[in-house]
């Protein structure tokens, strides 16, 4: 596959990187050059892609994107104890209309995941998550997204698609595809309450700023069952970023964010990563430092990925089952990682959306909890919207 549409990292990047130790992350990774070409990605595990399209945002001027501060920043940091190799394939230029672009990318997202190749998506606008999901289209028949956001910008569908609109397209236009969509780090006052309502009826999840705050473990089990993650730089504070990322004084810390995106690179099940809302400033070199270490933390999740999900074997899990009312619950338990998932139950003769799928991530508080005689919220929402 060629991928003609993608231009090289910049000449001024790759001669700062020549000035870097040879331990540094610029001197392991695989480069696209106007020099070389496309590298070989035969032993490719990740591949970063910029995508400088932001003309769907609400708030477009006509900004310019330039991701070299981000490239040079991660470059200069150093590589954990890491066994896999990364590529940067350069970028997506703005196609004559937003579709191209939007093409670039889910042709790009698709080649990649074909090839077992994690794609790490530098945005531009989060509306280019609309394009990573349909990227998905012929890779596999249901899609669980985590987006990382202040909002849950379902909007108006029946509008054009706008950064904070692009999930009621994804909703409602076919094929269906999505089987699970859940929010990190939402605040009320930015969603209105036709919004919140929808979420609920919908049957999907939403984890509160607080809430993730006060116990950050809570959202793994939701990255866990993840296949596309999508983070909106907005939904970190002010004080983490530069001026024009300013969004809002409350969000989460740089810590924070690291930690959820180290929790998504662990997860088995994402095949596509991605960082949105990215407003270039000359000079900002905070923003680019937390992008590059979210980048960085989200490598290292991947690293650390351990098989842990395959329940054949009787001797790598534990089973638990626990009688509420007239339910049984089965969670299982994994030997090696500790990890916890429960058992939904399905009728046969239902077209059932989760096929094969029918074990959902959760946490020990969990189990706790349904011994205690309460249902879990992750196992009634994925039970009601199975049967739904």
């Amino acid at each position: 596959m060629n991928f003609n549409f993608l231009s090289p990292v910049s000449d001024s990047v790759l001669a700062h990187c020549e000035l870097l130790s040879q331990q540094t992350i610029g001197r392991k990774v695989k480069i696209h050059s106007s020099q070389y070409g496309i590298p070989d990605l035969d032993d490719v595990k990740l591949a970063i892609i910029g995508v400088k399209e932001n003309r769907n945002d609400v708030n477009y001027i006509g900004s310019e994107l330039n991701f070299d501060i981000i490239r040079t920043t991660l470059y200069s940091l150093f590589p954990g104890n890491w066994s896999t190799t990364l590529a940067d394939l350069g970028d997506i230029e703005p196609g004559e209309t937003v579709e191209d672009s939007y093409f670039a990318l889910r042709t790009a997202i698709e080649v990649l995941v074909e090839k077992k190749i994690i794609p790490i998506i530098l945005g531009g606008s989060q509306d280019l998550t609309y394009a990573n999901y349909r990227a998905y289209d012929n890779l596999q028949p249901m899609v669980n997204i985590v987006n990382v956001d202040t909002n849950f910008d379902l909007g108006d569908s029946s509008l054009p698609i706008k950064n904070n609109s692009y999930f009621g397209k994804i909703i409602l236009e076919e094929p269906y595809n999505l089987f699970n969509y859940s929010t990190i780090g939402y605040q009320t006052y930015f969603n209105s309450q036709e919004e919140i309502d929808l979420m609920e009826r919908l049957y999907f999840e939403a984890y509160r700023l607080g809430e993730v705050s006060k116990n950050i473990h809570a959202v793994e089990p939701a990255m866990r069952d993840a296949h596309i993650v999508t983070v909106d730089l907005k939904s970190v504070r002010a004080a983490e970023v530069g001026e024009r990322l300013k969004f809002t004084p409350n969000g989460l810390d740089g810590k924070e964010i690291c930690a959820i995106t180290r929790y998504a690179g662990i997860s088995n099940k994402v095949s596509s990563f991605g960082i949105y809302e990215y407003h270039y400033e000359k000079k900002d070199t905070i923003t680019a430092m937390l992008v590059a270490q979210m980048i960085w933390y989200f490598i290292e999740g991947v690293n650390c990925r351990v098989k842990d999900d395959d329940f054949i074997d009787s001797n790598n899990y534990q089973k638990y089952n626990v009688l509420i009312e007239d339910e049984e619950l089965i969670f299982f338990k994994s030997v090696k990682t500790g990890r916890w998932w429960i058992e939904i139950p399905f009728l046969t003769d239902l077209n059932n959306k989760l096929k094969k799928h029918t074990l959902l991530p959760c946490a020990h508080e969990d189990y706790e909890a349904a011994t205690q005689g309460k249902i879990p919220e992750r196992w009634y929402k994925a039970y009601r919207k199975n049967n739904f």
